[in-house]
Parts: structure tokens; sequence; C-alpha cells
């Protein structure tokens, strides 16, 4: 997804709104996110990533900011209490086998009324050998990712899918045909169809999508 410039876009300017100054970003990969956000008008951003292998990425990428820290390892319970305006989990929640355990380490790590982000891939039945092979354990449906939510004590603020336009071509592509993503047929997704796409769902709330974009708030 390193390609997916506009796509990343989308997402951060999305949750923009509810970032606050002191932010965390869980699983940060190689800083592609982490860039975008410290574009936003953040005083601090703290990001996690325990790959030994992107690490090194991310530290590059977030080097030459003094507001940005890069920690390589988990986002664990020793944040508890440490009062973020918000913890960002952009394309991370479905790779953690226990995710009620990780939103409530979240909850712990946010102020009161503090924000929980999250994007995460949807709809079961998109499931793929893809999904598989980059190490998800589920995709969601956005009542599901409420309820987990909901159960981690946090309130909903805002919930949609996201991405009408790429449940065909996922469905087809990777569920059916059982392909591999490639950097040519992301960008092309990208630079075509994102652009319209973001256009549309800002004006018509879409009934399904490839993904689903989440803001909840700690009481």
């Amino acid at each position: 997804m390193g390609s997916a410039n506009h796509y990343r876009r989308w997402i951060v300017d999305s949750v923009a709104p509810y970032l606050g100054r002191d932010v965390a970003e869980v699983g940060a990969g190689i800083g592609s996110i982490s860039s975008l956000l410290l574009a936003k008008p953040i005083d601090r951003l703290t990001a996690f990533e325990p790959s030994d292998n992107m690490y090194p990425h991310l530290a590059a990428a977030v080097a030459g900011d003094a507001r940005a820290r890069s920690i390589h390892g988990l986002f664990g319970p020793e944040q508890a209490g440490r009062g973020y305006d918000s913890v960002v989990y952009i394309n991370v929640l479905e790779h953690v086998e226990h995710e009620r355990e990780e939103l409530d380490r979240a909850r712990e790590a946010l102020r009161p009324g503090g924000h929980l982000l999250v994007f995460v891939p949807a709809l079961a039945w998109l499931f793929s050998a893809f999904d598989r092979e980059v190490g998800h354990f589920r995709r969601y449906s956005l009542p599901g990712l409420e309820r987990v939510v909901e159960h981690a004590n946090f309130e909903i603020v805002h919930s949609r899918y996201f991405d009408f336009a790429g449940v065909l071509p996922w469905y087809v592509y990777f569920t059916l045909m059982g392909r591999s993503m490639s950097r040519g047929s992301v960008s092309l997704y990208d630079h075509v169809v994102i652009p319209p796409m973001r256009v549309v769902e800002g004006i018509v709330r879409p009934p399904i999508g490839k993904n689903i974009l989440l803001v909840a708030r700690r009481n």
C-alpha cells in the first residue's frame, strides 16, 4: 500500500478533527501514516511498531520532526495513564488476535474525552488468501466493530463503511481469484478511483464498503 497516497490522505483527513494535540499511533509500520499525521496541527506523536523489519523505516520517516517519537515495541500496559488525546489504529486491529485487550489498553492510555480512531478491513465474505498472507485474523462488519468498541466502554461518535467502489474489485481479484496485491494495481486504483469516490462518499453514506472507519470517545 506504499503507493496509495490518495487513499492514505483520505483516511487521515477523515480522522483529523479528532486527533487532538497528543497522539499515539499503534502499529505505525514504515511511517507512511505517521508522516501524514505530522502534517496536521498536533504537538506530539508517539509511534509504536514492534516489527524488526519495519521499525527502521518508521524511525527514519519521523527522525526529522522534533514532535515525533518512535518506539520499537508493542503498545503495552505501561502506557496506562499517559493521557493521550487520541490513539490511532489504521489497518492494525485486524492483526490483533485479542482485540478487546488491545482496546482496554487504549482506553487506559487516553485522557477522559480522548478519542479512539480505528480503520479496519470490512465484510467477512471478502476474506481472502491475501488477508491470511498479511496476518489478518478477521474482517469486520460495522455492527460487529461497534459492539466490540462499546464493550470496551467507549462511546461511538462516528462510524461508517468506507471505499464502496473497492468491494467488487477486491471480491473478484483477491477472494475469487486468490491474487496478491501489486504496486501497479494499487497505484492505478489510487489515482483513478479514489479521488472521485472521496467526493461521492463525502455526500452519500455508502451502504457497504471495503473498510470501516470508526471514531469513539473515552468517557
